[in-house]
């Protein structure tokens, strides 16, 4: 699995105009499944997402988690971040789990989420055509990848 993770000053999703979805300060993180990921993927990533020190302390110094700082956690699915872009101009989507695969472990990766942040996670919506709204903060952007744990 992969995720792009956003700190935010907030962040939405809306779809065919209507806003499904939106957090104040905290995280907005796009995952995507790939074929062959499975529970273990998932739960790491979860937890690596809840427990990842990128938010200020007292001292201005990214040291707290969103655990700690209780900001909220917007999931939006994204199976684009699987793009291959080896050949040619047009991207490759094989890698990416088809849906009967991925909305599972999306499912789980929520409820993984949730648990680890002890709280609810909203959501944009599994394959819909998605608007995604942000406002980065800092910027802070950062791509972690289930499967270079190393």
């Amino acid at each position: 699995m992969r995720a792009v993770i956003q700190r935010v000053e907030r962040a939405e999703v809306a779809i065919d105009g209507r806003r499904v979805a939106a957090i104040g300060g905290g995280l907005l993180v796009l995952v995507g499944v790939e074929t062959g990921d499975g529970a273990a993927d998932v739960d790491w990533l979860a937890e690596k997402i809840a427990r990842m020190r990128i938010f200020a302390d007292d001292e201005g110094r990214m040291n707290r988690s969103v655990q700690e700082t209780g900001g909220d956690v917007l999931v939006v699915s994204q199976f684009t971040l699987h793009a291959s872009t080896q050949k040619g101009n047009r991207p490759s989507f094989l890698s990416a789990a088809r849906p009967e695969e991925a909305v599972p472990l999306y499912e789980r990766f929520l409820a993984a989420v949730e648990a680890a942040v002890g709280r609810p996670v909203p959501r944009g919506e599994f394959g819909a055509d998605m608007r995604v709204a942000l406002v980065n903060d800092g910027p802070v952007t950062i791509l972690v990848d289930s499967r270079r744990r190393e």
